[in-house]
């Protein structure tokens, strides 16, 4: 498992907290463990889902995940 916090463009609410939860949450082997305003620390399997998923889960709910 990697452990790694997620710098994330767009977020700028109570709302957007819950939808980024959501989108990574259903990832396989994703586990979501704090999402704020701006970031979202999470620890995934790199053989399940690679960076790229999380990037992509985090474009379709409509933010930004930052390099």
């Amino acid at each position: 498992m990697k452990a790694e916090t997620l710098k994330i463009e767009g977020m700028t609410c109570g709302h957007c907290v819950m939808t980024v939860k959501q989108f990574l949450s259903v990832l396989p082997s994703v586990k979501v463990l704090d999402v704020k305003i701006g970031s979202a620390s999470v620890e995934y399997d790199e053989h399940q889902v690679a960076r790229e998923k999380l990037a992509e889960a985090l474009d379709v709910a409509g933010y930004t995940l930052v390099s």
